[in-house]
């Protein structure tokens, strides 16, 4: 009877999902203070962290080592010909901990946004992203980076990571998932949300 009893036990768990008010870098602190407890809870051994900049990514060395972090920043060129955007002194701050830092393409983005740039329209992978940022683009780019990160090589995919990126600048979404190859796409699971806005566009920003 005991044993039927434990078997019939609730298969569930009930955890906490933090809505903010605004999005943007003012939640940055907070994304990863949340995020830094979540993975702590779940024995998690890589995080994966958007950056255009390297603000971003230095101040998860507050919270995270080194080697823990996977830096996606944009591929060369996207907003300069021939260079990136990583500010020189943030790199060096982070090759110096052992963070990782891969450059290269948006996976849902890619060679679609020069053919809609030169002969308009939207791709299919381009309708993804939009359907992606239903949940904000935070989430959306936590779901790109995932994929570009294991694409290079930088996390395994049968393992659970912490996603962390944001809305423009800073950070404001963080989401647990297991990671998928740009070939296998579909097979990227997701988790939990740890954090997220509430508000999804600038539209309906409060002042």
């Amino acid at each position: 009877m005991s044993n039927y009893r434990n078997n019939c036990g609730p298969h569930y768990q009930e955890k906490k999902i933090v809505y903010f008010d605004k999005m943007g870098k003012s939640n940055t602190e907070d994304t990863l203070r949340l995020a830094k407890e979540r993975f702590d809870e779940l024995g998690l051994k890589k995080i994966i962290i958007a950056t255009s900049f390297g603000d971003t990514a230095v101040k998860a060395l507050n919270y995270f080592k080194g080697e823990e972090i996977v830096v996606i920043n944009s591929m060369y060129g996207l907003r300069e010909p021939g260079k990136e955007s990583m500010k020189p002194e943030n790199r060096q701050k982070l090759e110096e901990t052992g963070a990782k830092i891969i450059n290269t393409t948006h996976v849902l983005a890619g060679i679609d946004r020069s053919i809609n740039r030169k002969y308009g329209g939207i791709s299919f992978t381009q309708l993804m992203a939009e359907l992606f940022k239903m949940l904000g683009e935070g989430f959306k780019v936590c779901t790109e980076i995932a994929v570009m990160a294991a694409d290079c090589g930088g996390v395994p995919v049968d393992d659970e990571i912490m996603t962390i990126a944001g809305t423009s600048r800073g950070c404001d979404t963080a989401v647990v998932l297991v990671p998928a190859h740009s070939n296998d796409f579909f097979k990227l699971q997701f988790k939990e949300i740890v954090c997220l806005p509430r508000v999804r566009s600038l539209k309906g920003q409060p002042l």
